[in-house]
């Protein structure tokens, strides 16, 4: 793999990622966000709302994915974090969700997070269930049918946690 930069989300940065955003999300595979998103309510929900919103670039500069992390819950919760990763069609398979997964781990620690929480993977995203589990994620729980899919209709989701 490539070596990767890691630095926060930028208004340019977020408009280069945007047509990832909007292919993964109107895709319907892997994401629970509408799928007619405007690129306002993308940028307020990925790079707004956050802790943090980070970008990964390869040495030459180009974004090949981006993260966010924030509590995932308030109050009494707030100890556990959330974060969703996308990376662009081109850097997929070539170990930039991991390094995005494990910059964020340690991001969370850095913010004073103790465990992470991913509230719903889709089952059916497989590679993504097996490199959460490869970087020390368990499955602690299942919901049923909580996706809809937009080939295999009705499927689980997995709450998935790592204590940090």
């Amino acid at each position: 793999m490539t070596t990767l930069t890691f630095s926060p989300v930028t208004d340019d940065d977020f408009a280069a990622f945007w047509p990832t955003f909007q292919a993964i999300v109107a895709a319907q595979e892997t994401y629970a966000f509408a799928p007619d998103i405007s690129f306002e309510a993308a940028r307020d929900l990925w790079c707004k709302t956050p802790n943090a919103s980070v970008v990964a670039k390869d040495e030459n500069g180009q974004l090949l994915g981006a993260y966010y992390l924030k509590a995932n819950a308030a109050g009494p919760g707030d100890h556990i974090c959330n974060c969703g990763y996308m990376v662009t069609p081109t850097a997929r398979g070539k170990g930039v969700a991991r390094a995005m997964c494990e910059h964020s781990q340690q991001q969370a620690r850095e913010l004073g997070f103790l465990a992470m929480q991913y509230n719903a993977v889709v089952a059916t995203n497989e590679v993504a269930v097996a490199l959460w589990q490869k970087l020390g994620f368990s499955i602690v729980g299942t919901v049923p049918n909580a996706y809809r899919h937009a080939r295999h209709g009705f499927v689980d989701t997995y709450v998935m946690y790592k204590a940090l």
